[in-house]
């Protein structure tokens, strides 16, 4: 935080190209909207990477970027982001040194692991029965991921601002918890809450895409998720192997699922008759559809008469 003509203000590197900046000051007007900003690639005379790294070495500022490492790096608890340098042409594979989490296929081992991971209301709380702070399971999640292989996308986007943009990232982590949370819904969640919360995950990764996290829209959509999640809780075990995450078993104290109701063999809680009469009423609309394009409506017409 800088003085600024007696005011504060945030300061950013952002590039004035991507989506950070939106981030930056949506959010700096979303909290303290008296603070001012401060862009360096908008505002002074810096018109490339180049420009940046002979700024820096001018004035003594050590930086991780070189010539010979020239991509922008993005990197907190959940991921690293690689853009720049040989990625900015879509046809180029990523270098050796575009690594930082996660191993390269070839390189991982080639016997897999099991581990189970436990979640509350949701929230992942323990891997194989030990349990973590948030962060530090997130971190010991990206230590196992990235040991696999796990977590890794090439991938042509679509920036806020217009344009589109290559990047390389990797979240080893954090694919390991989407796939096992996603497989203990399937257990846990009532089907149309389901439905009705994956409608909505496009709006809601938009939000945040876009910077709009301290927005009342997100915060209320957010209650919805919350409330999808109180009995998302229990157990699943997964097989990393070889850049995979596979669900291999999952169990609930809230499950849904009733083997008695789903088994194959014979039961004593479903009429498999009363199929018949729901079919006959889900498709009545489409039997009535296809009458009334074979014959045009002469049939009711006829029955008038």
């Amino acid at each position: 935080i800088a003085e600024m003509e007696g005011a504060q203000a945030v300061s950013h590197g952002a590039t004035g190209k991507g989506n950070d900046q939106v981030r930056f000051e949506l959010a700096t007007m979303a909290l303290n909207p008296r603070l001012a900003t401060i862009a360096p690639w908008r505002e002074w005379e810096l018109k490339s990477r180049t420009d940046l790294m002979n700024f820096a070495k001018e004035n003594e500022i050590p930086i991780p970027v070189s010539r010979k490492k020239p991509w922008s790096i993005d990197a907190n608890l959940l991921h690293t982001s690689f853009e720049g340098g040989e990625l900015e042409d879509p046809w180029n594979a990523p270098g050796p040194d575009c690594f930082r989490l996660v191993q390269p296929i070839e390189k991982t081992p080639d016997e897999p692991e099991i581990i189970t991971i436990d979640f509350e209301a949701g929230d992942p709380i323990a891997i194989n029965s030990v349990k973590y702070s948030p962060a530090a399971l997130l971190a010991k999640l990206n230590e196992l991921g990235g040991k696999h292989g796990i977590g890794r996308i090439d991938m042509v986007e679509n920036r806020f601002v217009g344009m589109k943009s290559r990047g390389v990232y990797e979240t080893p982590g954090g694919t390991i918890l989407a796939a096992a949370h996603r497989d203990l819904e399937g257990l846990c969640m009532d089907r149309e809450m389901m439905h009705l919360r994956d409608s909505l995950i496009p709006r809601y990764a938009e939000m945040v895409y876009y910077g709009y996290w301290f927005s009342p829209e997100r915060e209320a959509l957010q209650a919805m998720i919350d409330k999808s999640q109180e009995k998302v809780t229990g157990t699943v075990r997964v097989k990393l192997y070889k850049g995979n995450c596979v669900p291999l078993g999952r169990k609930s104290p809230f499950s849904l699922y009733n083997s008695e109701l789903a088994t194959f063999e014979e039961d004593y809680v479903y009429d498999q008759a009363d199929a018949a009469g729901f079919i006959k009423l889900v498709g009545l609309r489409l039997k009535g559809r296809m009458q009334q394009s074979k014959w045009g409506g002469k049939e009711t017409e006829e029955s008038c008469e």
